[in-house]
């Protein structure tokens, strides 16, 4: 089985279903030629052509909106944005068109898309290239939301996006893209939307994360660990729709909770994962639940690692949760 880093996982689903699917399209800011600003999508346009990986102009807005003129006509579009940040642009498109046209036309037409884009710190970005901008799609009914961790999980999610009939935003954590391989099947396979991974088990506290910050809270569990705090850690992989019964599974083992994500703390996503844990679970709590999260201040530059949830700042609350 052939080693694959996430960018590698990616392009390879990316080319498995343009081959399969001739309506695959992708399509962004310097996809083609370029191969996009990480090389994600390098190779394509050789393989596939100008008319199926299309350089696009600078404008977020007009790219998802011509994707959703391609979907309404049968198309499968790719859209890239080429940072998460830069999506705002598009946000009208994204919330206004993608997400409703199925519910608007009363079923006549659909708006089948993966949109992918980088997300988060960790790369010295700074302010306008290191944001989360998650929970604002997931608060908007009619978008599925999507965040691997790893090569493996970011294959058979992104093929299992694009096959999906809904819309999907496909965020793809930049700070891991080279830097988290393993081993990747090289045929074409599915990881399921909404299923979430138990890659740690514990009986202590459970801790929730995704994208890069899984593995910040892999250290700080190691860590939890050789202090006697067993943690049980759980990789979302697609946020919405949430797999909420494998989150209450352990919530009622553990009787703990620690939420990790890099967006900041109010209204982030591991608020709306309290609140269902309260409802589903809160009789099993043995402690208020607890989230570990970037600050409610713009993404700084030069105070990137302390902005960040990383493992040091992760540990303190995974031994107070626990001792609760």
């Amino acid at each position: 089985m052939p080693r694959m880093n996430m960018v590698q996982a990616i392009n390879d689903a990316l080319r498995l279903e343009m081959r399969r699917d001739s309506k695959v399209i992708v399509l962004g800011e310097d996809v083609g030629k370029l191969g996009g600003v990480f090389r994600v999508t390098q190779g394509l346009q050789q393989e596939f052509g100008e008319d199926r990986v299309i350089d696009t102009p600078l404008s977020e807005g007009g790219i998802i909106g011509t994707a959703v003129g391609m979907a309404m006509y049968g198309m499968v579009p790719v859209p890239e944005i080429q940072f998460s940040d830069f999506i705002f642009p598009a946000f009208d498109q994204i919330v206004s068109e993608v997400a409703k046209l199925r519910y608007r036309s009363g079923g006549e037409f659909t708006s089948k898309m993966v949109i992918r884009t980088p997300v988060g710190g960790g790369i010295r970005g700074g302010h306008y290239h290191s944001q989360s901008p998650e929970a604002l799609f997931i608060h908007t009914a009619g978008l599925k939301v999507v965040c691997p961790s790893n090569a493996r999980d970011a294959k058979g999610l992104l093929i299992a996006s694009i096959r999906d009939p809904d819309p999907v935003l496909f965020f793809e954590p930049k700070r891991v893209y080279r830097a988290a391989k393993g081993e990747v099947p090289s045929e074409a396979y599915e990881v399921p939307l909404s299923s979430a991974a138990v890659v740690r088990t514990g009986t202590d506290v459970t801790v929730i994360a995704w994208g890069a910050m899984l593995y910040e809270a892999i250290e700080a569990s190691s860590q939890a660990e050789a202090q006697g705090v067993s943690v049980e850690l759980i990789d979302l992989r697609t946020l919405w729709p949430v797999d909420i019964d494998t989150i209450v599974t352990s919530v009622k083992k553990t009787g703990r909770v620690v939420i990790v994500h890099e967006a900041p703390k109010t209204c982030g996503f591991g608020a709306e994962l309290v609140a269902l844990i309260n409802e589903k679970a809160f009789w099993h709590l043995e402690a208020p639940p607890v989230r570990v999260t970037g600050f409610d201040t713009p993404f700084p530059y030069t105070l990137e690692n302390e902005y960040l949830p990383l493992a040091h700042r992760i540990l303190p609350a995974v031994l107070e949760t626990a001792r609760c």
